[in-house]
């Protein structure tokens, strides 16, 4: 069994009695490590490191810096296999998504590395004469990231490349299901020739590392990926020091099937965008909306798509379509929708219930729930599980107006031939992103933000960048009779 420590200024802290918390396979319930639980002492020395180095680490310039992000990259690259088995033996994904996972990770430290040359500020105009106004674009300081466990290795990449090409430094929380590929990368970072104090890893409660990574005034953001409710947690503790905070939270995605839209491709994106690390996913179609000429056609091809899901093991079972769920709390929550949906007067057309494989392990059957109504819980709240529940709807007014009726906006999709159908859609569906007759999944080149109770800020390409950037604007006025 491994066993990691913190990862603190450049070395590993020795655990001595420290107290641990176990991490377990989701797949057979295993042990497979053991993993610090940092106090609010450790936590304030992983940030006093950070604040210490940032103060040269900021004097770097950006295409030196994209050295440092370059050499990691490779790191992560050469160990590419080890990242995947790792994340596989925790989080429960299918290995085949996790190579793919663990391939992110570096493309998009490399993707951040090449902003070096393009991070720019401006020059405005004044209102005075002999006056230049100008705007730079500087380090905001120490990011505390926060991660979550459905997309671990991924989510390092999140937290370290823009903030690490902006001149910040980062001190890193990984979900406590799932911290064991955080302190590989750190072991990467051990080896490599970044500066220490540049990253941190602590690990532990949310209630005691998060809390004292928001609450910290030496911390500048709070980059956190997770629920709804944590986010608000974290939001409360930071507004103490007015810390800015990017928070990525929870979605409840819907998905509205027009009567033209090519039904085949339409159903396989739906099920890829529903099932995908088994549903656990922040940008996964959460709710289907079908237009009612169609329902009974769509329905009977995804049933018959679900239906012939399988979930294994995925370290034994090459042939499954899906793992485990992460832990026995999450089935439990998923369960309870499902039951609820039964007595609101839904129907389970497959699926439904919890599962095992040898009395051991969170699985959860691939389950299509029909004759949703839209006040249903399961079409209000955040499953988060291989459950897809279908409503109906006659006029594109009305799913509009159903997709719109929700505390979430992060991601939602239609799916339509109609080019009139579809400009109207994207200029009435109020969501921080919509997908059009594709599944749902977003670029590194984007920018991934939700509206409403599914976050603040935002993560990828230029405006991601931004998110760890400061503005410092200067009045500079000058002599117009100096003699040259």
């Amino acid at each position: 069994m491994k066993e990691y420590e913190l990862f603190i200024n450049g070395k590993f802290i020795p655990n001595g009695n420290r107290e641990m918390l176990e991490v377990l396979n989701p797949a057979t319930e295993e042990v497979i490590s053991k993993v610090p639980k940092a106090t609010v002492d450790d936590v304030d020395a992983a940030v006093d490191a950070a604040y210490e180095a940032q103060k040269s680490w900021a004097k770097v310039p950006p295409i030196e810096r994209a050295g440092y992000l370059m050499e990691l990259a490779q790191l992560v690259k050469d160990n590419a296999e080890l990242f995947a088995k790792t994340n596989t033996e925790e989080n429960g994904k299918m290995l085949c998504q996790s190579t793919d996972e663990a391939g992110w990770l570096s493309e998009y430290i490399i993707y951040f590395a090449q902003m070096a040359r393009h991070m720019k500020g401006e020059i405005i105009p004044s209102d005075r004469p002999n006056e230049n106004i100008l705007l730079y674009k500087m380090p905001i300081g120490v990011v505390a990231g926060i991660m979550p466990w459905n997309f671990p290795l991924f989510l390092i990449g999140r937290k370290v490349a823009p903030a690490l090409i902006a001149g910040d430094t980062v001190v890193l929380k990984p979900s406590s299901d799932t911290p064991n590929g955080c302190y590989e990368f750190a072991k990467l970072v051990e080896q490599s020739s970044l500066p220490p104090g540049v990253i941190n890893v602590v690990s532990g409660s949310g209630s005691v590392v998060g809390d004292a990574l928001s609450g910290n005034p030496k911390v500048a953001m709070v980059s956190m990926t997770g629920s709804t409710e944590a986010g608000k947690k974290i939001m409360a503790r930071a507004a103490e020091n007015i810390t800015k905070v990017s928070l990525e939270l929870g979605g409840k995605a819907p998905v509205i099937v027009m009567d033209d839209a090519k039904l085949d491709e339409t159903v396989e994106h739906v099920f890829n965008s529903r099932m995908i690390n088994c549903g656990q996913v922040c940008n996964a179609a959460e709710r289907v909306y079908v237009q009612e000429g169609i329902a009974d056609a769509f329905i009977e091809k995804i049933t018959r798509k679900i239906s012939e899901a399988k979930y294994g093991n995925p370290l034994t079972d090459a042939g499954a379509d899906m793992g485990p769920m992460i832990n026995r709390a999450q089935v439990e929550h998923v369960d309870e929708l499902v039951r609820s949906a039964i007595a609101e007067g839904a129907k389970v057309v497959c699926g439904g219930k919890p599962a095992q494989i040898g009395g051991k392990g969170f699985y959860y059957e691939p389950t299509l729930v029909v004759n949703c109504k839209h006040e249903m819980r399961i079409m209000t709240e955040e499953i988060f599980g291989p459950v897809l529940p279908i409503s109906t709807f006659k006029t594109l007014d009305e799913a509009i107006e159903k997709a719109n009726d929700c505390v979430f906006g992060l991601t939602s999709s239609i799916y339509t031939q109609n080019t009139d159908v579809m400009l109207r859609a994207l200029n009435e569906i109020h969501f921080g992103e919509t997908y059009v007759n594709r599944e749902h999944f977003e670029a590194f080149q984007g920018f991934h933000a939700g509206v409403r109770q599914s976050g603040i800020g935002g993560d990828d390409g230029e405006r991601g960048l931004d998110e760890f950037l400061e503005t410092h604007v200067c009045y500079v006025d000058y002599d117009m009779n100096v003699q040259g």
